[in-house]
């Protein structure tokens, strides 16, 4: 298998796959939505002294080292196959991460969004469990729709991904 961070791609790679997404890009993307919803409703804690900033920091702190240690996680991948390794492949890996810390932004701006006091924190993460709900429901749709499936295919998928952050609001209705 191909891996984005190799320099030549497989020869034997058809020629409509190129226009259409990576598949471990969309798949890195769903991972820092979840990483990053997880995140923000564990550390809004009702006992504790609010501090959206800090919980901030956090999220993007966890999505950079998810990011790094995924893309490690390549490079040993690449070294147990004996395939050419070194700084520049190890590098291009841990770069080529960068959706986990991509998708984890909109929860950092909205958690930014409360240290002026615009809004409580625990508003702040309510919102971006559903802002990453509502992402993921459309990344479910847009990827089916890119892969040929119709609507209603599409329409299933959205709802499969977007199932995966329900479980998320409602564990933090639970455990809080």
């Amino acid at each position: 298998m191909h891996h984005r961070a190799h320099r030549f791609p497989r020869p034997n790679a058809p020629r409509a796959a190129v226009s259409r997404p990576p598949e471990p890009r969309l798949i890195s993307g769903v991972y820092g939505l979840v990483l990053a919803s997880a995140l923000a409703a564990a550390l809004d804690s009702p006992d504790e002294q609010t501090d959206p900033g800090s919980d901030a920091v956090w999220v993007l702190f966890t999505a950079v080292a998810a990011a790094a240690a995924h893309g490690y996680a390549h490079v040993l991948a690449h070294r147990m196959s004996a395939d050419h390794s070194g700084a520049g492949v190890g590098l291009r890996a841990m770069l080529a991460e960068w959706p986990v810390v991509a998708a984890a932004v909109p929860t950092v701006v909205l958690l930014l969004a409360a240290v002026p006091s615009w809004w409580t924190e625990g508003d702040a993460v309510n919102t971006a469990l559903l802002v990453n709900t509502l992402i993921l429901a459309g990344a479910g749709m847009w990827t089916a729709r890119r892969a040929g499936r119709g609507w209603p295919a599409s329409l299933r998928a959205g709802a499969g991904d977007m199932l995966i952050g329900l479980v998320i609001i409602a564990a933090n209705a639970l455990i809080k």
